[in-house]
């Protein structure tokens, strides 16, 4: 059976992203296309779903901070965006109870609530594959969007420790003392002696499953905070950038595995696939009230927009709190069917938007500016590139070290450009110069056309090839007149930008042919 599931996940994921949707819709089509032939669930599949869940917090918890969270903007949002949009799909619900004669709405006031509640969350499984493939995890708007996904998971675990009856025990106290320093200590110190190789991986997989997972649910707290919160633990320990690295691949292929199973839910009926298709319809509303909060808090248009578009959907959350309503008897199985159609639905139908929300943004940008306020928040200011002519958008090892060459060559002149706050500071206590923006902004490029500053070079050196693509699509969108130059690790990564009219740097190649010639000089021969 696994042999069938995994060539159904293939082909199907193929033929997906050779349309240009992300390959999750793919696998979410191959779990139905799955069940519907008739082919028994292969055993452990939904284990594996939960540890790619599992994996997959613990990433997040890597890459987050604190005080991320401690924002209004994050929690303003989350608190009243779930308020508001529990009571519009509660009436969402309750019309549907008075126009359909279905025996499957047949719902107490309770039940609609419970599962209005539900369809108010967002999917971080989503949410994170499309900020990652976009290189946007380290955005403003993208550590928005993981900290709104963030509170509202506490907010699961509130709501499941309430609803199940199943209360922290006294032992959960214990839990503070990963934040102890002794403890911390201990920690950094047993991934400090991992090195870099397998036992990194495994190191991961430990914090992830056993300290993180097993230890939170022991003392009856939920088992992916425990993995989230152990993640934010380790987040600023100098190798949490290569364990999350580490575990990446695996994350991905254990995350295949949740897509086919959501997929895999059971056989619907035609009121079922009616009802979840109505429930999408709706999505537009929930998508637009995400804009609207955030843009109360002085966020610009664009970032209010990229941030609901990325929570635009419905959360695999909802499925929990289904299947919690069948064990309790409040609700029918078949709204189990419903919330897994709406999830899967509401996935396949983001991710157009998803990809192509800078042109939503041009396109609707006068309309969507009468919602921004006056006063801006002074993280979403547009960047000023003041006397700089050349700009290196990415700060990592290959842009620093074309900052230094590039300086003594034009002293005064050159800008860094880092989407990571935390490492742009660290840059300029170097002596760097160095600002926060957004290389994907086409609001920061029109601003520097308009301003005529740039007029030397652009070097794109972002680690994420993804990223220098759309940014190179932004410069090209917006006229800057200046030539443009991007790194690149594989010959199709160097083709693609050549269509664009990009030149680039191979890093291989030119690492490859530079050790080449060093070994030609120590031999003491010349390379011709």
């Amino acid at each position: 059976m696994i042999i069938t599931l995994v060539t159904f996940a293939f082909f199907f994921g193929l033929l997906i992203s050779r349309i240009g949707l992300p390959p999750m819709v793919g696998f979410l089509t191959a779990g139905f296309a799955y069940n519907l032939a008739g082919f028994e669930i292969p055993e452990g599949l939904q284990t594996i779903a939960d540890l790619g869940v599992t994996l997959l917090l613990f990433s997040i918890g890597l890459k987050l901070k604190i005080k991320d969270l401690a924002t209004a903007e994050v929690w303003g949002t989350s608190v009243a965006h779930i308020a508001v949009s529990t009571f519009l799909f509660s009436i969402v619900i309750f019309v549907g109870t008075l126009l359909f004669e279905v025996p499957f709405f047949d719902l107490s006031i309770p039940a609609i609530i419970v599962l209005a509640f539900g369809l108010s969350f967002s999917s971080t499984v989503y949410a994170v594959k499309v900020l990652e493939d976009k290189g946007d995890m380290g955005a403003f708007y993208g550590k928005i969007a993981i900290g709104i996904l963030v509170m509202q998971d506490i907010f699961a675990v509130i709501f499941l420790a309430v609803s199940e009856g199943k209360y922290p025990s006294i032992y959960a106290l214990l839990v503070l003392l990963l934040f102890l320093p002794p403890v911390k200590k201990l920690i950094y110190k047993l991934i400090d002696h991992a090195g870099y190789g397998e036992l990194l991986v495994v190191s991961g997989l430990f914090f992830a499953l056993v300290a993180g997972y097993e230890f939170f649910y022991s003392v009856d707290l939920k088992g992916d905070l425990g993995a989230l919160i152990l993640g934010i633990v380790i987040s600023n320990h100098p190798k949490s950038k290569a364990l999350a690295k580490s575990l990446f691949s695996f994350k991905e292929l254990m995350l295949v595995g949740f897509f086919l199973s959501v997929g895999m839910q059971g056989l619907p009926t035609i009121p079922i696939i009616l009802t979840a298709i109505g429930l999408v319809l709706i999505l537009p509303a929930k998508t637009w009230l995400y804009f609207f909060i955030t843009s109360r808090f002085g966020l610009r248009s664009r970032t209010s927009l990229l941030n609901a578009i990325t929570l635009g959907n419905f959360s695999e959350f909802g499925l929990i709190v289904a299947a919690l309503g069948v064990s309790q008897g409040f609700l029918s199985v078949e709204w189990l069917l419903v919330i897994a159609i709406a999830v899967s639905i509401s996935f396949a139908t983001a991710a157009p938007f998803s990809k192509n929300t800078e042109e939503i943004y041009q396109r609707y940008k006068e309309a969507l500016y009468s919602f921004q306020k006056d006063t801006l928040h002074p993280k979403d200011k547009v960047l000023d590139t003041g006397e700089a002519t050349i700009l290196i958008i990415g700060m990592g090892r290959v842009g620093t070290g074309a900052y230094r060459v590039l300086e003594q060559a034009r002293p005064g002149k050159v800008l860094g450009i880092e989407l990571n706050d935390d490492r742009a500071a660290d840059l300029r206590n170097q002596g760097f110069n160095v600002e926060v923006a957004d290389a994907t902004d086409t609001d920061f490029w029109n601003m520097v056309h308009q301003a005529k500053s740039i007029e030397e070079m652009i070097i794109l050196s972002m680690p994420n090839h993804m990223s220098n693509v759309y940014a190179a699509e932004r410069i090209q969108a917006s006229d800057v007149d200046c030539k443009v130059v991007a790194i690149a690790k594989h010959e199709t990564e160097v083709d693609g930008l050549s269509k664009m009219g990009i030149p680039s740097f191979n890093l291989y190649r030119e690492a490859g042919e530079g050790l080449a010639d060093e070994a030609l000089n120590q031999l003491g021969l010349k390379n011709q």
